[in-house]
């Protein structure tokens, strides 16, 4: 197989690992099996071993000698890290973004808030509290502090799924509502500072894992 296509196809199945893995569809902990992913996509293992490289990569595996690969764990600790980078680098581009932001990228930012506030499982909740922070902080105009940012949602998305793949009650966010009122009256310092609080604010709760056991969850829940 030529190395081009093993590159593509060791691309794709990181992709679609990356996005159970985010999901919750896979649980921290679970080996990643070689032999059936290779099975799954009719491939050899050679972009198998080159996805999973891409996956550890991305935080996202973890290779043990001897005991193959399985999906990285997180803690507590990681989910404080993953708020405290936020809100540090999230605040740093709204107030690059804030003398770009229109009324109608504010007027978007708050449909986004209102689908938010509708939805009624946690991946429509996330896409719609995605689709807010991006709309704020885009004008900023930096793009590798926004790919950084995208990259910490991730990591805050796979938290939240972990936690609340079911379960999930509709709540309206009275952050984003406060963000947008300060950013519509100039008041940039305001909104750096809600956005900055709100983003550090982490939940927790009791999840069953697939083996029938429970353990402690904890998300990022701005």
């Amino acid at each position: 197989m030529a190395k081009g296509t093993d590159d593509t196809i060791a691309v794709r199945i990181s992709k679609v690992l990356a996005d159970r893995i985010i999901s919750g569809a896979i649980e921290p902990g679970a080996r990643l099996r070689q032999d059936h992913i290779a099975e799954e996509f009719q491939t050899s293992h050679v972009p198998v071993r080159e996805a999973f490289r891409r996956l550890e990569a991305q935080g996202l595996a973890i290779g043990e000698p001897r005991r193959g690969v399985r999906v990285a764990s997180f803690d507590l600790g990681e989910v404080k890290e993953v708020a405290e980078m936020r809100a540090a680098l999230e605040v740093l581009a709204l107030r690059h973004a804030a003398p770009h932001l229109t009324s109608a990228i504010l007027d978007l930012a708050e449909e986004a808030t209102k689908a938010g506030d509708k939805s009624r499982d946690v991946r429509s909740w996330e896409e719609a509290n995605r689709a807010f922070h991006r709309l704020i902080l885009s004008p900023c105009g930096m793009p590798r502090l926004l790919a950084t940012i995208d990259d910490l949602h991730a990591a805050s998305a796979r938290f939240l799924f972990a936690a609340w793949r079911s379960e999930w009650e509709t709540r309206t966010d009275q952050d984003h509502r406060a963000i947008l009122a300060a950013l519509r009256q100039g008041n940039t310092e305001s909104a750096a500072v809600t956005l900055g609080r709100h983003v550090q604010w982490i939940g927790r709760k009791p999840v069953r894992t697939a083996s029938g056991t429970t353990r402690e969850a904890f998300a990022i829940v701005g």
